[in-house]
């Protein structure tokens, strides 16, 4: 994705209980949706949508509570939610540990700048997940690829 892809933007939301805000300012770095098997359990569907953003664009208002994991590329993956309504915010790896993956959904209402551009980890995408065709798909992670 070019510079002139990618949307900048200016958003505030709250979680379904209101304990955790976020706001996020700035130029989005990517955007994608992810069908890793752990995505599909996070999100109780075929594939998580994902806006990566630079960290500094980032800020949280509450104590996020957080679960990491071994991710399949050995990196550590660490999700953060609210521990009140479990409500998903955003998850960063050690992989890139100045970007935050934000969970497109939490800005709910807001959301008309996001157009995905890639599917990752569609090595695992559910048959009755209809992804569009448009999208370019890495079976693992886009730098993994053979």
């Amino acid at each position: 994705m070019t510079a002139t892809n990618r949307p900048t933007v200016k958003l505030a939301a709250s979680c379904a209980c209101g304990a955790i805000a976020m706001a996020v300012e700035g130029q989005v770095v990517s955007m994608l949706l992810c069908s890793c098997l752990d995505c599909q359990r996070a999100t109780g569907s075929g594939h998580s949508t994902v806006a990566l953003v630079p960290a500094t664009a980032l800020g949280v208002t509450g104590t996020p509570k957080s679960a990491a994991r071994t991710a399949d590329s050995g990196a550590t993956f660490t999700r953060h939610f609210c521990g009140e309504c479990g409500t998903p915010l955003y998850g960063q790896s050690s992989r890139a540990p100045d970007l935050r993956m934000l969970a497109v959904g939490f800005f709910a209402g807001q959301t008309d700048w996001f157009a995905p551009r890639q599917l990752i980890f569609a090595r695992s995408q559910q048959a009755w997940d209809l992804v569009s065709d448009h999208l370019a798909r890495h079976q693992r992670y886009r730098d993994s690829e053979p």
